[in-house]
């Protein structure tokens, strides 16, 4: 026994909407599969992730706020990367350190 009609116009009417629905999944797996290409490749061609970053506040004058080791989750949106000299200075001059990623004792300067 089968669920399937037993005459021939419904057969093809049940045949055609089986085709479409199939391109139509077919077309969705083109899409994620081309989506995922381009992630791939945006992952590829990211910039590495800077040693160092200060984290900087809003306004005219744009104050430095603290020193981040690269990668820290604590960073905020306003951060510019930084070599370690760079990094060292801004703490030497008060630039706070971060104490989640402990920048401070990264770089030496802990007191």
């Amino acid at each position: 026994m089968t669920d399937l009609p037993p005459d021939l116009p419904r057969l093809r009417t049940l045949e055609t909407w089986i085709v479409l629905e199939l391109r139509q999944v077919q077309a969705q797996i083109a899409a994620v599969e081309q989506r995922e290409r381009e992630q791939q490749v945006g992952l590829e061609r990211r910039p590495p992730t800077p040693a160092w970053v200060i984290e900087t506040g809003i306004g005219a004058d744009k104050p430095r706020l603290y020193v981040h080791a690269g990668g820290c989750h604590m960073a905020g949106r306003r951060v510019h990367p930084a070599t370690r000299e760079e990094a060292a200075s801004a703490v030497a001059d008060g630039v706070e350190a971060c104490s989640h990623c402990g920048a401070d004792n990264q770089l030496g300067t802990l007191d």
